[in-house]
């Protein structure tokens, strides 16, 4: 039997669901903006560059990198940011109790382009349909419960 979420969990799901939706995207635009580096910086010898010779904007000869060079920035930031994606994950998985197996999948969400994206729709979608779920099932077992408000009188 799947373990599910606790009671006392359950307002703070929505709020880890939407930070994961955040990171997720950010982290998968991140990856995406890598890859597309990456394949300039090996395939052609280009690296990316900020305010230099060649304009606000340029990828430039990997060996001519004079103003700031925004191939190292990318992989910094996409770097970091995949530690704030994966504390997401954990927030959300630890609440929803979900197996171990399922955190590594969303984990690889952030080195898998294209996977976050999935990812997040997916999780998404089925959180929410959790939690519609149960508000339904605590919404029929507390119609169904007997109330006792009746009250009698004696002389």
């Amino acid at each position: 039997m799947p373990l599910e979420p606790r009671e006392r969990d359950l307002p703070r799901i929505a709020g880890a669901l939407k930070f994961y939706q955040i990171a997720s995207i950010i982290t998968g635009v991140l990856l995406l903006s890598l890859c597309i580096e990456m394949v300039m910086k090996y395939a052609f010898g280009l690296e990316l560059e900020l305010g230099g010779a060649y304009g606000f904007l340029a990828f430039v000869p990997s060996d001519t990198v004079q103003a700031v060079n925004l191939s190292i920035g990318i992989l910094i930031i996409h770097g970091w940011f995949y530690v704030v994606y994966l504390f997401s994950n954990f927030r959300l998985w630890s609440l929803m109790r979900w197996t171990f197996p399922r955190l590594i999948l969303l984990a690889l969400g952030g080195v898998i382009p294209f996977l976050s994206f999935f990812l997040e729709t997916r999780v998404a979608r089925e959180v929410h349909t959790y939690l519609a779920s149960r508000a339904e099932r605590t919404a029929s077992a507390s119609s169904a419960a007997p109330t006792s408000n009746s009250v009698e009188a004696s002389h």
